[in-house]
């Protein structure tokens, strides 16, 4: 952690799927039967591009992927209707130590919001399943921005809605363009790799890597009570 790192903050500012919700397996899942089933062979060199992207973005990385005729739009509904799904039959569970840290924000009243690329009707289902919904006192989906991340628009946004400045703000991570984003947005990063772990590049933005939101929860107990 950075001298950066150790300074107090005002506002978090979350990820959603990957980070506070292990939902980035059944995205996977669901992604790799989708191409199945319209005889695509998708890779995880492939798949791992979309990490952290908006629905816009996805599609656009298929489309470089597997040609401008791949019919993305019945994937993607087909796609969804899998994860709705899965959400449907309670596969949706939250990381461990997120509840933990959520309650000792509250303790601190340090705001919170969530700054995802999914949509937010969708970040709005999730959350709700797992009784989340009411936890934060904003919510950005992908869809509530112009560009997506790793530009910085929806922490910028996030932070806005909080009334704080970026600089105030720690984000929480999960995926490299995340990272990219947050940074861009002069926040601090705290990552915490889900799918994929982060290269050097990557390591340079956060300031700091760690294996679980339990070690979060720790860093920001420092951070705060510097």
């Amino acid at each position: 952690m950075n001298r950066k790192s150790s300074i107090a903050f005002c506002a978090t500012i979350f990820d959603m799927d990957g980070l506070m919700l292990d939902t980035e397996a059944l995205a996977r899942e669901a992604w790799f039967e989708t191409m199945r089933r319209w005889g695509y062979e998708l890779n995880d060199d492939v798949y791992l591009r979309v990490l952290g992207t908006t629905g816009a973005r996805t599609r656009d990385i298929f489309r470089e992927a597997f040609g401008p005729d791949i019919p993305i739009e019945r994937m993607y509904d087909y796609k969804q209707r899998y994860v709705d799904e899965a959400i449907a039959s309670s596969r949706i569970k939250v990381k461990p130590g997120l509840i933990e840290l959520l309650d000792w924000l509250d303790v601190q009243r340090i705001p919170k919001a969530v700054a995802s690329s999914t949509v937010r009707a969708l970040v709005l289902k999730k959350l709700d399943r797992v009784n989340l919904a009411g936890r934060f006192d904003a919510i950005v989906g992908g869809d509530e921005v112009i560009q997506g991340k790793p530009e910085p628009d929806i922490f910028l946004e996030a932070a806005h809605r909080l009334g704080v400045l970026p600089g105030t703000c720690v984000a929480l991570e999960d995926s490299e363009n995340g990272v990219r984003a947050a940074h861009a947005a002069g926040m601090r990063v705290i990552m915490v790799p889900d799918l994929k772990l982060p290269d050097d590049e990557i390591r340079a933005l956060a300031d700091c890597v760690l294996p679980s939101l339990h070690e979060a929860h720790q860093v920001l107990r420092t951070m705060q009570n510097a």
